[in-house]
């Protein structure tokens, strides 16, 4: 192949500059469309040029090596407009009769082949050093989020991991601060607990030298006493940028003013309030102080003090029955005591698996719609898109567990009315185009079968959305769900084009309708049919399982 096209219509970019004066001799087309800069603008700059200062020491002692130099590192170039893009480069040292051989490399470096290395030689005033890039910020940010997810993970193993060493509550909330000021990179973490009359206290902080420690220090705060952050009382979170345009009283931006607070996390600890009717009780909050600086927090650093909420009321649930137990090891003997703790220990880790089984399968949500975020196909963005409606299926019944008054029975009317909704919204479909109706009767059902059922209505709703209402045209999508004797019967209906009658649906490539009917004959060990009149209608019989 001639070199020169492969100069000039490599897709990745290449320079050549002199080793002496550090002029850029020659650029290609890549490598100006990358960058930005114009081929004269380019052949007027010097290669430290294009190095944020950081990396001009670096990049000295490579250019005044004297030895043939073939190296490969990663760092950042700088744009025309400014930004610094992270890359990996890979450059060597040259000499005039040496080019060709070279960009023949370069070549063999683009398309991802081995190629031979050349023998050293020694670089004189004539020498050149020729250079290629790879732009690696999607590599970057799957590494940054993989970190971030280990961390994390790691975390919840630590605060857990201290619920089973230790029933004492303040060893738990200590670790917990600490854990959280370092991954949040925070000045201050706390724990405050609110007393009957809703005065508070903080029991326990982590706070970095130099910032003044609000432990033990009498605050009053007259804010939660006259009615304000009534709001935490239903689960509310806040991600506070900057507590001087958040809307915050008077009175709380002069608490925070005194501990030097300009951002922070908050989040409410909430406990279950046994009952016929469950409730919750504000226990406390769990809130991360930024006071260096204000501070734009992402998303899911609000959703990791959330997650902690929920362990540490857990642990606090944990310590209270503890503490009751040990009360009645007066009054009652030993077998009954063991019992009721082991009663109460099931309980608490059984939320606990649940909650963890719903976090991870988050992850997973997560990871593949960043993973979507970076495709182009639509295809296969829809293929994402599938898998991780699938996915939050499943994470919604785990969710509704484990906030469940009695631990291990599914609200199946609130399951199939909010997972059917969040369908609608992961397609963008609002509810003024697509009527959603739904007759649940209130069926127990075990967690096998509610799976099931979920990624049933997952396909079929799904199916619906993408080709019962072509060109935005209305319809309606009812789901059923009622028993009859000792059987269950389910329907998904949609008035829309209705499937073809050509089709074999039992027998198609879909794998949406291939994993419809295994799930009903195998999971369910059911049966189902199909009606095409007036649009289609899908009706699942399956037999009711005792709930173990």
């Amino acid at each position: 192949m001639n070199n020169d096209f492969i100069f000039t219509n490599n897709p990745f970019p290449i320079w050549i500059y002199d080793s002496q004066s550090l002029q850029f001799l020659n650029v290609n087309a890549a490598a100006i469309s990358k960058y930005g800069y114009p081929k004269e603008q380019f052949l007027q700059m010097q290669i430290t040029e294009f190095y944020p200062p950081e990396y001009q020491e670096i990049l000295l002692d490579i250019i005044n090596h004297k030895n043939n130099l073939k190296l490969k590192f990663q760092c950042q170039h700088r744009c025309q407009d400014g930004r610094y893009i992270d890359v990996e480069t890979v450059t060597y040292s040259i000499k005039y009769q040496d080019i060709n051989a070279h960009l023949v490399y370069i070549q063999d470096v683009s398309h991802n082949r081995l190629a031979e290395d050349f023998p050293n030689q020694v670089l004189d005033d004539s020498s050149q050093i020729i250079g290629t890039s790879q732009d690696i910020i999607n590599r970057k940010r799957t590494e940054q989020a993989l970190k971030t997810q280990l961390e994390r993970e790691q975390l919840m193993r630590t605060v857990v991991q201290r619920i089973h060493q230790s029933l004492k509550l303040q060893d738990i909330l200590n670790a917990t601060v600490q854990e959280v000021r370092h991954l949040l990179q925070v000045e201050r973490v706390i724990v405050y607990q609110f007393a009957p009359d809703m005065s508070g206290k903080v029991v326990a902080e982590s706070v970095e030298a130099g910032w003044r420690e609000s432990l033990g220090v009498q605050i009053e705060d007259t804010c939660f006493q006259t009615g304000a952050g009534l709001e935490y009382y239903y689960g509310l979170k806040r991600a506070i940028a900057n507590i001087y345009t958040a809307g915050l009283t008077d009175c709380h931006i002069q608490l925070l003013e005194q501990f030097e607070v300009k951002a922070n996390l908050v989040v409410p600890i909430l406990l279950e309030v046994g009952g016929e009717n469950t409730s919750y009780r504000l226990w406390g909050l769990l809130v991360a102080h930024q006071c260096s600086r204000t501070r734009e927090w992402e998303e899911s650093q609000l959703d990791l003090l959330d997650q902690l909420s929920v362990t540490i009321a857990i642990a606090i649930q944990k310590s209270s029955i503890f503490q009751q137990a040990q009360t009645e090891l007066a009054e009652r003997q030993k077998a009954e005591r063991e019992l009721r703790n082991a009663l109460a220990e099931k309980e608490i880790l059984l939320k606990e698996v649940h909650h963890r089984v719903k976090n991870n399968l988050q992850i997973v949500s997560s990871l593949l719609q960043l993973q979507s975020q970076t495709l182009v196909d639509p295809e296969v963005i829809r293929v994402f898109q599938d898998s991780q409606n699938r996915i939050d299926s499943i994470s919604l019944i785990h969710k509704n567990l484990y906030t469940s008054p009695n631990i291990g029975q599914l609200d199946v009317v609130d399951y199939i009315q909010s997972l059917a909704t969040s369908i609608l919204i992961s397609y963008q479909t609002g509810l003024d185009k697509i009527e959603l109706k739904t007759y649940i009767a209130p069926i127990d059902l075990n967690i096998d079968q509610a799976i099931a059922c979920g990624l049933i209505i997952n396909e079929l709703i799904s199916n619906s959305l993408k080709h019962a209402f072509p060109n935005d045209q209305k319809g309606t999508i009812t789901i059923t769900l009622e028993k009859i004797l000792n059987h269950i019967k389910m329907s998904i209906q949609d008035n829309g084009v209705g499937i073809p009658n050509d089709l074999d649906w039992k027998n198609t490539s879909s794998l949406g309708l291939s994993l419809v009917y295994d799930l009903v004959t195998e999971q369910l060990e059911g049966s189902i049919t199909l009606e095409r009149n007036h649009g289609t209608v899908f009706t699942i019989q399956f037999p009711q399982l005792i709930l173990q």
